[in-house]
């Protein structure tokens, strides 16, 4: 379990929890992106929060379902969807080729190079102007040990660190666009 992402996201959570408390305004705007407190009114949404509201909303700003989902795509426990956190908006103008199979991309990427991407439960084959797009390093060397296969990678301790790099990168994006 890539524990240091893990304990990154809770605190990300736990500052919401505490900004939300003390009813700061963008943290209650936030939190109003839920169902749960769409239409509630500030006192009721803070009477009612509880610190799985706010990690129920990392996980699905960063592409999951919830929590427990995100928990076990970071573990590498879940190969059957991999959420959108590998597909952000960014970089939807970037060219790629998708496939709705794991062995086609892979062969993909084997004649041709690129990255081994997933995307839900579908895979794209990327280049390096995509991940740099990701804002990691498409020459970091955590990609060689992976064997540029997120997917199912050589090494999955390489893996944690790049989604380390992504998430720190998806989190600081969506900071930076809510400040805009």
């Amino acid at each position: 379990m890539p524990e240091a992402i893990i304990g990154d996201l809770k605190a990300h959570a736990r500052v919401l929890h505490r900004r939300a408390l003390a009813l700061d305004p963008d943290a209650l705007q936030s939190l109003r992106e839920l169902p749960d407190f769409a239409r509630a009114a500030d006192a009721e949404l803070r009477q009612t929060l509880r610190r799985r509201h706010c990690l129920l909303l990392v996980a699905r700003r960063l592409g999951f379902r919830d929590w427990n989902h995100l928990l076990a795509v970071l573990a590498g426990s879940d190969s059957q969807d991999f959420g959108t956190l590998l597909y952000p908006a960014t970089c939807q103008g970037h060219w790629n080729i998708w496939s709705a199979s794991y062995a086609e991309a892979r062969s993909i990427r084997a004649a041709h190079g690129g990255f081994l991407l997933a995307y839900k439960r579908q895979f794209l084959i990327v280049d390096r102007d995509y991940v740099d797009s990701l804002g990691i390093d498409p020459e970091d060397p955590d990609w060689t040990s992976i064997g540029r296969d997120w997917v199912r990678p050589q090494n999955p301790e390489a893996r944690a660190r790049l989604y380390r790099k992504l998430v720190h990168n998806a989190l600081v994006m969506q900071t930076l666009q809510r400040s805009a």
